[in-house]
């Protein structure tokens, strides 16, 4: 029996063979999410907390997907959102890159300023900037 030695080609093929298909599969990149920043978070937060403390909202859910990122404000645990914030940044260059939604999906405000997009929450919030 002949033995094989480590620069033998047909070792080193069947070495590149091995390692081909985790490689192609996986390429060596995590899929790229979108997240709130911390002074997005932190805009998002300031309004959802003092309409807890007010008593007119109860509960939150955020979702970090692919092309978007979702706050989802609950007035009680239900099935359906009262409000989404959502930042899309292939919008960025077009009509704004943040929107908030109601409950049946319709747009209430876009814009490329998270500030002043969330205005619409919160009427009496002022935007010092």
């Amino acid at each position: 029996m002949q033995s094989r030695r480590p620069n033998d080609k047909t070792a080193s093929l069947s070495l590149v063979h091995s390692s081909e298909p985790a490689a192609t599969a996986n390429n060596g990149k995590i899929p790229a999410i979108v997240a709130f920043d911390r002074k997005e978070l932190a805009l998002i937060l300031s309004v959802y907390g003092r309409k807890v403390g007010q008593g007119e909202w109860r509960d939150y859910a955020m979702d970090f997907l692919r092309e978007r990122a979702v706050f989802s404000i609950y007035a009680r645990v239900s099935e359906r959102p009262l409000f989404i914030v959502e930042k899309t940044p292939r919008m960025r260059n077009k009509q704004g890159q943040y929107t908030v939604t109601n409950q049946q999906g319709r747009i209430l405000k876009r814009g490329h300023d998270l500030a002043l997009v969330l205005r619409v929450l919160d009427p009496d919030l002022v935007v010092v900037g």
